[in-house]
């Protein structure tokens, strides 16, 4: 946990500021220590560092000072009391998992989630007696009725990949401490600039830094935030099993969160005026975006974010003879300047079909149930201009009409 006050600056400063400690050399950037080792100045003090008698670095598995300042702005940024980075944010889902569960422990979770992370929940923590209940993103009832004596973990992206469903936070996290339980929020489509979980009653916050906290595509990362008690467990999943994240992808996320503020709210502006320009194409059926009045979690959204986030959902219908499938794919195969590619967060724009790409491993009942369409397209919208990104998809929209 850093020692300065960066816990009373705002956001801004937090994320250009907090956690560096200056090393003697007095640099004014954030230094990258690429070591796997540490050299003590006798065997005593090697025997009171590895017994953790002493504060320092072990072995750079689990103790690095880059790693260690990404880890302490990000849980100021989130108001967290501590943050343990992984190496990827599967594996700090994985992670947080394996610290705070074990088998006969329920889960109950959104069924509005990352196709990836519903595989880990169903195949592989299924597979050691974890068992996982799926229910409605914004049902409280149906939150409150799936939990059993053996829940011990609830666990929502809000808002959600790609349909922008949103959950509210401070009356889930109510049903979660009622009955004994955490609960985790993915903040990956937000960032700590748009939403704050933790001060909404959350226990942890889970990140795919991959994405926004990066924000230019660099580097593979995750990172989970909260408490030091539960996060103490995560640590030492961390440090004994390995899913750790390098120092150089540290430097990278370090570097990302300086123009966190910046980049987020001009996602945004870029974001809300697609979504509304998508809204009155006769092309588009429907658009999911929270930021919009015609969402039906709109109030809600406006209540507990910042902002409304970059990811927006579109569905075409069929047209001319093709599928709806057919229909998507010929607007994502007409683009020039979007990206085609699962991933998001970047300043670029990234376009893509879920149903065959990121949710293409669930079930056809598993991606209905979480209303993924064969119709849908996934819009993660960049920094470019505006009037560029309406034009590229205009050249696939407007042949449907």
């Amino acid at each position: 946990m850093t020692t300065d006050n960066s816990h009373d600056w705002a956001l801004a400063t937090q994320a250009i500021r907090a956690g560096h400690a200056r090393t003697h050399e007095q640099e004014h950037g954030e230094p990258i220590f690429p070591t796997s080792s540490f050299v003590y100045a006798s065997a005593a003090e090697a025997a009171r560092k590895f017994k953790g008698e002493e504060p320092g670095n072990v072995y750079s598995r689990f103790t690095n000072p880059t790693v260690r300042n990404f880890e302490q702005r990000l849980a100021v940024m989130e108001g967290g009391e501590r943050c343990v980075a992984t190496s990827s944010g599967m594996s700090a889902i994985l992670s947080t998992a394996l610290a705070l569960l074990q088998a006969g422990d329920e889960i109950v979770a959104s069924r509005s989630l990352f196709g990836s992370t519903v595989s880990l929940f169903d195949k592989y923590l299924g597979k050691f007696g974890i068992v996982t209940r799926y229910v409605e993103l914004s049902d409280l009832e149906a939150w409150e009725a799936a939990i059993t004596p053996a829940t011990k973990l609830l666990f929502a992206e809000t808002p959600s990949n790609p349909l922008s469903e949103v959950v509210d936070i401070a009356a889930l996290a109510e049903i979660a401490h009622r009955h004994d339980a955490l609960l985790a929020i993915d903040n990956c489509f937000l960032t700590p600039a748009l939403q704050k979980p933790i001060e909404l009653g959350a226990d942890l916050v889970i990140h795919s830094a991959t994405k926004y906290l990066d924000g230019q595509g660099r580097a593979i990362g995750g990172a989970v935030v909260g408490r030091d008690k539960e996060l103490e467990e995560l640590f030492g999943v961390v440090r004994t099993c390995g899913p750790c994240m390098s120092p150089f992808n540290a430097w990278i996320f370090l570097k990302g969160l300086e123009t966190l503020n910046l980049r987020m709210r001009a996602h945004c502006e870029n974001a809300m005026a697609l979504a509304r320009w998508l809204e009155a194409h006769p092309a588009v059926s429907r658009v999911h975006y929270s930021g919009l009045e015609s969402h039906p979690q709109h109030v809600l959204a406006s209540r507990q974010q910042q902002g409304y986030g970059a990811v927006l959902g579109l569905e075409v219908a069929p047209s001319s003879g093709k599928s709806a499938r057919d229909a998507a794919w010929s607007v994502i195969d007409a683009t020039q300047v979007m990206s085609i590619t699962g991933n998001l967060g970047d300043v670029k724009t990234t376009i893509t079909h879920p149903g065959t790409t990121t949710h293409g491993r669930l079930s056809d009942e598993q991606r209905a149930t979480a209303g993924i369409s064969e119709g849908l397209i996934r819009v993660a919208v960049g920094l470019e201009d505006i009037d560029d990104l309406k034009a590229d998809l205009a050249r696939g929209l407007d042949a449907l009409v």
